[in-house]
């Protein structure tokens, strides 16, 4: 008998139909197991037993063994998932009649679906039977409605996804979980130059067929382990103004490019909960879109619906050890692990940045060790490196906690003297959002770059537009006036924020153009490749562009370049 060689890869099988027709791609998981899509079967004129069709079987090739193989095939019973014409489901088992022979056994891993780049390898018209890999990047959300994963095209010009590819696992290329099948692919898009693909994350698989993890070919953490909202009622969370303020809110942050760490209330005089918290996370949750219906998330209100895979991780520390959180974003993350300083270091440099939510920090075993060692590290450091970290106190957050955006439940006290409309409110609100934004942007730009730049204000609009929606309620309300005058005074914090760092950015440029001025002068007078020269205009080169810039010293590195060089031409 001929020795069996693997190429990378084992798991790559294509599905044909009786005729030996090729029709769509299937992952190996073992000996008798193949996934693939249940349209896939379909196309094969093969279906689940009972409905028409049931009678025919599929043929497996292998394309990644040497020699090749090819068996028969059937959808096991419980398995067929498809419903036509939605982003739902489309996933089916099937049970080769003979064990292939191969020895492989495929992991399928749980992992986060936001970013990152995959290879999948289908059987395109180009190469009907032998097939052909292409790249992916992963873009989160496939669209508000559908359990799918977005897939699009890395480079213009290369090999994309099409009929043929459906069925293939996706892997991951680079990173934490390089070489690892994380889904399969289960639709294509071409419209010209427009290319996408949808993929089936591991974890929505697994919800419509539990038997994989029965049959143990599944590794990793979940992306919700937030739990159950804790003593609230089931009523609908996004009746209650605040719940609703507070979710909207939350996912306007989520959903765009903010990076930071929200400090979210869920406890306090008002009761909150984290009902609408835990809601939230889960329409992100590959698992639980499987069981929401469409209708359930088109039909809420806006901004209350998150992306695909928005969320990353989620983790409820009620009762928890510091290991046990470090634990799970470790395994969530691949990371290497370790102490809580050292899992923070990694996350923080983990790429693409991740979206974290962690609830109920002040019920953990050890709130204190926990936001010391872990929480605040990544608090402080989560806006410059791109980290979105949300993390839930049912309590008063501890005030040194490092925070961008805090979203306090809590009524906010004050004069109640001179009240104003909630139109007026609103206007000021606004403006304070508009300039909190252009302070954010500009930060990002520049306030990286200097030494000792101005801190960038908490961003206050979140919290007050959920409070201007609770007061608006009961209007005329005292509440009004106290959220008027904290948008007036934040305002006027951001201002000065702009000031500051428009008065270093501007020094900066005159320096700039007074080094070039003179480095102008000094070629028109000695050439380009004077070298004394050149030791002086050199430190100031580096003063003005290496990061963090210390304006301080590269005014005088800038003046000695200025004054050798004036001393130059004066000597003649």
């Amino acid at each position: 008998m001929a020795q069996h060689h693997h190429s990378d890869g084992p798991w790559r099988v294509r599905v044909d139909d009786e005729d030996g027709t090729p029709c769509g791609a299937g992952v190996l998981l073992d000996d008798r197991h193949v996934l693939t899509c249940a349209h896939v079967v379909r196309y094969a004129g093969a279906g689940p037993e009972g409905a028409e069709g049931a009678a025919g079987r599929v043929r497996i090739s292998s394309v990644a063994c040497r020699p090749e193989w090819t068996r028969t095939a059937r959808v096991a019973p419980g398995t067929w998932v498809h419903e036509d014409g939605t982003q739902r489901g489309d996933v089916a088992l099937l049970e080769l009649d003979e064990p292939a022979g191969c020895g492989t056994r495929t992991t399928l891993w749980k992992v986060p679906i936001s970013g990152g780049t995959v290879r999948v390898y289908g059987f395109p018209r180009a190469e009907l039977f032998r097939g052909m890999g292409a790249d992916a990047r992963l873009a989160g959300s496939g669209g508000r409605q559908g359990e799918w994963g977005l897939l699009k095209r890395e480079r213009l010009g290369d090999p994309w996804i099409e009929r043929g590819y459906s069925g293939a696992g996706v892997m991951a290329l680079g990173g934490e979980f390089d070489g690892h099948v994380i889904g399969i692919v289960v639709a294509d898009f071409v419209d010209g130059d427009a290319k996408a693909a949808w993929m089936l994350p591991t974890e929505t698989v697994l919800t419509y067929l539990p038997r994989i993890a029965e049959l143990g070919f599944t590794e990793g953490d979940p992306a919700d382990r937030l739990g159950h909202a804790r003593n609230e009622p089931a009523e609908d969370v996004l009746g209650d103004p605040l719940r609703l303020a507070l979710t909207q809110e939350l996912t306007r942050l989520l959903d765009s490019d903010w990076s930071g760490t929200v400090v979210v209330g869920t406890g306090g005089t008002t009761a909150v909960g984290d009902s609408w918290l835990v809601r939230l996370v889960r329409t992100a949750d590959p698992a639980a879109r499987a069981i929401v219906s469409d209708a359930e998330l088109t039909d809420a209100p806006g901004d209350t619906v998150l992306g695909l895979g928005a969320i990353d991780a989620a983790y409820d520390a009620r009762g928890r050890s510091v290991a046990d959180v470090c634990g799970y974003l470790a395994r969530r993350f691949g990371l290497p692990g370790g102490d809580a300083r050292a899992v923070a270091w990694q996350l923080l440099r983990r790429r693409p940045p991740a979206c974290v939510v962690i609830g109920g920090v002040d019920r953990a075993q050890d709130p204190q060790i926990l936001v010391r060692d872990l929480l605040e590290p990544l608090a402080e450091r989560a806006r410059s490196r791109g980290l979105r970290l949300v993390l839930g106190f049912e309590g008063v957050p501890p005030a040194g906690l490092a925070r961008d955006v805090s979203l306090d439940p809590e009524p906010i006290g004050g004069s109640a003297v001179g009240g104003v409309s909630a139109g007026v409110v609103q206007q000021v609100v606004g403006r304070l959002a508009a300039e909190e934004d252009a302070a954010a942007a500009l930060e990002q730009e520049w306030g990286v770059r200097f030494f000792a730049a101005p801190r960038l204000p908490q961003r206050a609009a979140p919290r007050l537009r959920v409070r201007l929606a609770v007061a608006r309620v009961t209007e005329p309300s005292p509440e009004l006036t106290a959220v008027h005058d904290q948008a007036v005074a934040a305002r006027t914090a951001v201002a000065a924020f702009h000031r500051d760092l428009r008065r270093l950015i501007g020094t900066h440029r005159d320096l700039s153009s007074t080094l070039e001025l003179h480095r102008v002068r000094a070629a028109r007078y000695f050439g380009d490749e004077d070298r004394h020269l050149a030791e002086f205009h050199a430190p100031a080169a580096r003063a003005l562009h290496i990061v963090p810039i210390d304006l301080a010293a590269a005014r005088r590195s800038v003046g000695r370049y200025v004054d050798e060089v004036n001393r130059r031409i004066e000597e003649g």
